[in-house]
């Protein structure tokens, strides 16, 4: 990723881009740092950060959408957080959990596996020995149940891959693509998991995340909010796109004003942007967009009047004990996502939902708390002292990687592209392996880059590729 300063000869073209997230606000700052004036980012709501925004309880509890930590696969990245947060931040070193038979276990599973009952420990072993007995052939594998069973065994598929992936993705395994997984899931080591069996041996640094960084005040929020300043001539917030005139180049905004564009970028949900360009879109297109799966979460946030006895930073449940798959004990993070610190910490949990998994907000508080109970996050003389809950509901959180997505992204961005529209973000691009933050941010900062410099979207290959 080049990084001059002049602004290009082409400069008069009017940009738009639709959403403040962090690849809006990557976009915005990427193209003011360009020296390019002539663009307005637009949000929909009265804050900035999108899925990566945070929110205040009335009590003073901070909490995430969702469990957000910070670390990079890009330089620029980490030249922006520097600059922007400068001393401003907590370092930490992981220490992620899996709650499993009444105990919990170092992350990954999969090489911790000794600290299981004996006869679960034999279960998996017996269950990876069988599945790696002949070579993998991804080509033979059709979906990600497949790859689970192929990969992990039956064991490790019943007690933690299978119950986990359906309740964090609230789709069943099968519908989902073996493409995705990429960094994401510890592929095991057959030699590794026996070693660490028989050697008594504790695994527990696998992933690309094993140091992360996390705002000091503000929550991940509190990063995004410091870009506001570099672009706040440029951004409008509480217009909400209502609707696109693809051939007359002209967005209309639900208080009934309208913004005309030359180019234009979405972080939308690609499925909703479709539908907002109406007849425009021909049937191929809307049936590909009405083919995209996600989910969307109840985030749950807990206050309790007592310290943190933990330094736990997060913990997965593939069980039935709680509704949640993930809990973080936030106030582990940063102290100033609690009121009081000395003597009070929060926790965080997610519980996803879709047409295949469904989830009763009038009741996920109470739920989240009994789970809470029931996997010793929560000891029976905590719920008096339980000073806050706050829910946050969004309907998309994560863009499902189903089987139809990449057929129906070969067909849509090509359609939007044609119309000086692209499609980007968590949502926009639809591709979760690249929707974390510095991911997103990346997708803004690179699309910038393609429309003002002609550079080819590294993040996006894929996509450029196919002509996209």
């Amino acid at each position: 990723m080049s990084h001059p300063t002049a602004a290009p000869p082409d400069a008069e073209r009017k940009i738009v881009i639709l959403g403040a997230g962090p690849t809006g606000l990557g976009a915005a700052y990427r193209l003011q740092e360009l020296g390019y004036r002539n663009f307005r980012l637009v949000e929909a709501r009265g804050k900035v950060g999108g899925l990566a925004s945070s929110e205040t309880s009335p009590n003073g509890f901070t909490y995430d959408i969702g469990g957000h930590v910070l670390f990079s696969h890009y330089e620029y990245f980490d030249r922006l957080f520097d600059k922007l947060m400068g001393d401003d931040y907590q370092e930490l070193v992981r220490e992620a959990w899996v709650w499993m038979c009444g105990r919990f276990v170092p992350y990954p599973l999969q090489n911790n596996i000794k600290d299981l009952p004996k006869e679960v420990v034999l279960e998996i072993v017996m269950g990876l020995v069988e599945a790696q007995k002949t070579p993998l052939d991804l080509d033979a594998i059709e979906n990600f149940e497949q790859l689970i069973m192929k990969q992990f065994g039956a064991g490790l598929a019943k007690y933690f891959m299978m119950p986990y992936n359906f309740k964090v993705w609230a789709h069943p395994p099968r519908m989902m693509n073996k493409e995705w997984i990429g960094e994401r899931v510890a592929l095991p080591s057959l030699q590794r998991v026996l070693g660490n069996v028989i050697l008594d041996r504790a695994d527990a640094g696998w992933g690309p995340n094993n140091t992360f960084k996390y705002p000091r005040y503000g929550g991940t929020g509190g990063l995004f909010e410091r870009i506001v300043p570099y672009v706040k001539e440029h951004l409008q917030l509480e217009r909400a796109a209502a609707r696109v005139d693809l051939d007359a180049k002209v967005v209309h905004f639900a208080d009934g004003t309208t913004e005309s564009y030359d180019v234009l970028m979405s972080t939308l949900p690609m499925d909703k942007f479709v539908g907002m360009t109406g007849g425009a879109a021909p049937t191929a297109v809307r049936d590909e967009a009405a083919r995209l799966r996600h989910s969307g979460s109840f985030i749950v946030g807990v206050g309790v009047d007592r310290p943190a006895d933990t330094s736990k930073c997060w913990m997965y449940y593939p069980e039935g004990d709680c509704p949640f798959y993930r809990v973080t004990y936030l106030s582990n993070y940063s102290p100033e996502v609690v009121p009081d610190y000395t003597r009070q910490h929060s926790l965080l949990a997610e519980i996803s939902h879709s047409e295949f998994k469904a989830e009763d907000r009038e009741t996920v508080v109470d739920r989240t708390i009994e789970g809470m109970l029931n996997t010793r996050l929560l000891r029976e003389s905590d719920v008096d002292k339980i000073v806050d809950t706050y829910v946050i509901e969004r309907d998309y959180t994560y863009p499902t990687p189903s089987l139809e997505r990449d057929a129906a992204l070969r067909t849509i961005h090509p359609w939007l592209h044609g119309h000086d529209v692209y499609s980007r973000g968590r949502f926009g691009a639809w591709r979760y392996e690249v929707g974390n933050m510095d991911h997103s941010v990346a997708q803004g900062v690179e699309w910038a880059n393609r429309v003002v410099l002609g550079e080819v979207e590294e993040e996006l290959t894929y996509q450029a590729k196919r002509g996209c």
